[in-house]
């Protein structure tokens, strides 16, 4: 099969190493890539979020399937594009995206079956969310209804926090995701990720994963996108993650269904824990990133088919193989992030480092020149181990990232402090 994933990032790396390995694929593009992706598979220029772009593409290089990695070309309507054109694609149609483009959507999706998630209101202007905010007291979570690239969501320890976050959305500090705003309730417990396919029909349980958004040690500091995550999620056990799965997943799925617009592609549940109790914090439509990446070391070859099976209508036919081990990343950024910071900086000791089944190391923001690999983003390597044990992943990853010479770079020493 000739095979086409659609993004940039460490996610899309993971993905397409995961491929690769596969003896389907016989050719592999990733459209627009970066350095360490380019190493393994073709890159190709091509603006994503163009569906007519990304189906003239298929057509021209007789692409056999079409892997959408982000989450914008899925609010776009990119799948949906190539559906109409008769490309086999594995993501959600826009409408079904909604349950990561919009937060209000999310919450009329939880009302309409159901499903447990923290109380909430809905805001159009600036002055009645705060009088809510003075109303509900803090700490309370402010999310900017659109995509935001994972930066829309303010967890407002005071209420000054909180109206300040009101006043940064509706002044269009997230463009147009902040138009509308959802203020909640804060949820406490411990939080963690479910990822499931979906073939509009049937679901498939693929994993389980715990990342560490704030940027300091401790989790301490800003949000980011994610500074390393693990597999699998402790605090998800088989008893909690069936709860997730009956009174979350499948009434979301069959809720979608009912409304003429089922959900195909891969739903990642981001839970909060709470005395064995799971409450939904946020649906994405997309594998998260970086906990991706250690369900792809974890999962190998066969996410390929599962994938296909999803696009397919066929996952009842299917099941995951797992090994019983884990797998841990950890993220390697240039210094200021998630604040400003410097780009094109060199990046060495890449090559000494394993390439195997159980150690890899995933480009997030690189690009080459002239035979160097150069920092191009905030977030630039994940550094990803498997092991026995998450002890002896976590080892084996931090043992790869002292290896790497980048003085430029900072990185977590503490991820997996919760479970280890």
């Amino acid at each position: 099969m000739n095979i086409l994933i659609l993004g940039s990032g460490g996610r899309e790396h993971s993905l397409a190493w995961a491929v690769m390995q596969n003896p389907k694929c016989d050719r592999l593009i990733v459209a627009p890539g970066n350095a360490g992706i380019a190493q393994i598979a073709d890159c190709a220029a091509l603006d994503i979020e163009n569906g007519g772009a990304v189906v003239s593409f298929a057509e021209e290089n007789a692409i056999d399937f079409v892997i959408v990695g982000p989450e914008a070309p899925l609010a776009t309507g990119v799948a949906d594009r190539l559906r109409e054109a008769g490309v086999l694609v594995f993501g959600p149609s826009a409408e079904a995206a909604r349950l990561e483009a919009s937060k209000s959507f999310t919450k009329e999706i939880c009302d309409a079956s159901g499903a447990p998630t923290a109380a909430y209101a809905r805001f159009t202007e600036a002055e009645p969310a705060k009088a809510y905010i003075r109303e509900q007291g803090a700490p309370i979570v402010v999310k900017a209804d659109g995509l935001a690239a994972g930066k829309g969501v303010i967890v407002a320890m005071d209420e000054q926090t909180a109206v300040d976050a009101i006043d940064d959305m509706f002044g269009g500090a997230f463009g147009g995701a902040g138009a509308e705003v959802v203020i909640e309730e804060f949820m406490e417990g411990e939080e963690a990720s479910l990822f499931v396919l979906c073939d509009g029909e049937d679901i498939l349980s693929i994993g389980t994963a715990q990342d560490h958004k704030r940027v300091g040690e401790g989790d301490t500091g800003l949000n980011t996108g994610g500074m390393g995550a693990y597999s699998p999620a402790p605090v998800l056990s088989a008893e909690i993650e069936a709860k997730a799965m009956d009174q979350i997943v499948r009434p979301t799925i069959a809720e979608m269904k009912r409304r003429g617009t089922p959900f195909q592609g891969v739903l990642y549940a981001g839970l909060m824990i709470k005395d064995g109790q799971p409450k939904l914090v946020e649906y994405n439509v997309r594998f998260g990133d970086p906990e991706c990446q250690v369900l792809m070391m974890r999962l190998g070859a066969q996410v390929m088919d599962l994938m296909q099976a999803a696009a397919e209508g066929r996952l009842s036919e299917t099941q995951v193989n797992w090994a019983d081990d884990h797998a841990m990343t950890i993220v390697v950024a240039a210094k200021g992030y998630p604040g400003s910071y410097e780009k094109g900086t060199v990046i060495n000791g890449l090559d000494a480092m394993p390439e195997d089944s159980s150690n890899m190391v995933f480009h997030a923001g690189t690009k080459s020149a002239e035979g160097q690999i150069l920092a191009s983003g905030g977030r630039v390597l994940n550094v990803t181990a498997r092991g026995d044990t998450l002890q002896e992943a976590r080892d084996r990853a931090y043992a790869m990232v002292d290896g790497i010479d980048w003085p430029q770079g900072f990185f977590r020493r503490d991820i997996g402090w919760r479970a280890l």
